[in-house]
């Protein structure tokens, strides 16, 4: 039977498609970075909202007979298949068994998968206690119509929102934090409340005809400390009435105190929304830029950068310079984008992302690198390279593209000491000044240059200078290549020329396959 057990979880592990299936439903369900999760949302609250609809209408109003079958057969079972998936995807029964035989193994003592199975039980049943899966469960028992009682837990549908709604989660997570605050509130205000609802039933329960028992005196109580007064309860005698001040100063006091608490939560946390929700905006571009450090190079590629249209966000961990960003019009965020934690923020798995390491120490941008490329190794990672000893350790870091601004500085001072018109030249070309920009011109599938040769392209027409090829399947750019060379997709044109005339050369390529 154990033998059986193990056979069957370690069949579970390697299987590939039921790995992919419970990370697919476990990201569906949890993970608010999947782009696909917004509809799922989507659905439930719909469902939410027409299921209590057709409750509360029931109430007075026959309900229609396909109104009944769509929220007993289908909304039931979306909202159990929906519990009975997160059940599924919180723990892995079969990892359990297998580290249970792995330390059998090592400890030498008899293999029990019946302790790993009762752990993963355990496990199961945790998560059946915790709030949002008890609201869960209490959503499914509103559609047994027959118990009418059970109405009630329409409520629980309701309250089923939490969950799909980030907006009052995201409320709920700051209360959270100044749950100290609150309960410390809280059981001031249960003390004042007793307190004074003891007092003034001792004082006025033979004098207060409204007043006949112990809830009348705290419904008074709280109904006074909240400053509410229906009127339908008041104290007649001096020591009622006195009690009465003292209660209303005091709930004032409270009312001022919970508003403060509240105010500087959202004062804290407002920071961290905002950077969440720019985080939140540019991870739903298919491509994106993220910027490390916001320095003299950032400056001058976000100014060089000028009009094209790139997705980007600036990282920083010093806040003066991140403030400096914003104000300059720039996305920034202040965070440490050395540590792991930040990065992985960033929607690698569905986006093409571009990391620019451009702060001012090597230790942090080898660091930012290894945390880039331990993300996805698809990242792609440019970095700044201040001592040249360190160069061998940004490549062993996996970064692709390295820049060395001082070996650059020092290369353009010697040209143009020894070379000035020559410096002139390159100048112009690298900063885009003035008539000569180099450019890329990729190769579209089934574009118009697909299948050309080089000779075939009639460069001098579009007046434009052709320079080179970087190879689909290659790393290498290859200078001024044979003229016979064929162009396959995928392939980059690095040309010269224009702005204009490249821009016309790419347009006029991009059509048919062959004009």
């Amino acid at each position: 039977m154990n033998k059986t057990i193990l056979n069957a979880a370690l069949m579970l592990d390697r299987s590939k498609s039921y790995r992919r299936t419970k990370s697919f439903v476990n990201t569906l369900l949890n993970d608010y970075n999947y782009p696909y999760k917004k509809y799922l949302d989507i659905f439930i609250i719909f469902l939410i909202i027409t299921s209590i609809m057709i409750l509360v209408y029931g109430v007075k109003h026959p309900v229609p007979h396909w109104m009944e079958r769509y929220d007993l057969y289908f909304v039931t079972f979306v909202f159990l298949a929906e519990y009975l998936a997160r059940l599924w995807v919180h723990n892995d029964f079969h990892k359990l068994i297998i580290d249970e035989y792995k330390k059998s193994y090592f400890l030498r003592r008899a293999f029990d998968p019946w302790r790993a199975l009762r752990e993963g039980i355990a496990g199961k049943v945790r998560y059946t206690l915790t709030p949002f899966a008890i609201i869960d469960l209490m959503a499914i028992l509103p559609a047994y119509r027959p118990l009418a009682i059970l109405r009630i837990f329409v409520l629980f549908r309701f309250f089923k929102l939490l969950r799909y709604t980030k907006n009052i989660k995201q409320f709920i997570e700051v209360m959270a934090n100044k749950r100290f605050e609150l309960y410390t509130l809280l059981f001031l205000l249960i003390f004042v409340v007793l307190s004074a609802g003891i007092a003034i039933f001792v004082l006025e329960e033979q004098l207060n005809e409204n007043i006949n028992n112990p809830f009348d005196a705290i419904y008074w109580a709280m109904v006074t400390i909240a400053t509410v007064g229906y009127g339908d309860i008041s104290p007649v005698t001096a020591g009622g009435r006195i009690i009465s001040m003292a209660v209303m100063l005091m709930g004032i006091t409270m009312i001022s105190f919970m508003t403060s608490v509240i105010v500087s939560a959202f004062s804290e946390k407002l920071h961290e929304l905002k950077e969440n929700r720019l985080v939140e905006m540019i991870n739903k571009n298919r491509e994106f830029l993220v910027v490390c450090g916001y320095g003299q190079m950032t400056k001058m590629f976000l100014r060089q950068m000028g009009n094209r249209n790139y997705n980007y966000i600036i990282l920083d961990n010093d806040i003066q310079r991140v403030s400096q960003a914003i104000k300059n019009g720039y996305n920034a965020i202040y965070d440490d984008a050395s540590r792991h934690e930040t990065l992985v923020k960033f929607n690698a798995q569905f986006a093409k992302i571009t990391v620019l390491c451009l702060t001012n120490s090597d230790i942090e941008n080898i660091y930012i690198t290894l945390n880039a490329k331990s993300i996805s190794p698809n990242v792609k990672v440019i970095a700044r390279v201040n001592n040249n000893a360190m160069v061998s350790k940004f490549k062993r870091a996996g970064a692709d593209y390295l820049l060395r601004p001082i070996h650059a500085a020092n290369s353009m001072m010697l040209m143009a000491i020894s070379y000035p018109s020559m410096y002139k030249v390159i100048h112009a070309i690298l900063t885009g000044k003035d008539i000569a920009i180099v450019d890329e011109v990729l190769v579209e599938a089934n574009g118009g240059l697909e299948g050309r040769r080089i000779d075939e392209i009639d460069f001098k027409e579009k007046r434009i200078l052709f320079i080179g090829i970087q190879g689909a399947q290659s790393d290498t750019f290859v200078f001024n290549p044979p003229m016979q060379t064929v162009l396959k997709a995928g392939d980059v044109i690095v040309v010269m020329g224009m702005q204009l005339s490249i821009d016309y050369f790419r347009e006029y390529y991009r059509g048919s396959k062959r004009r």
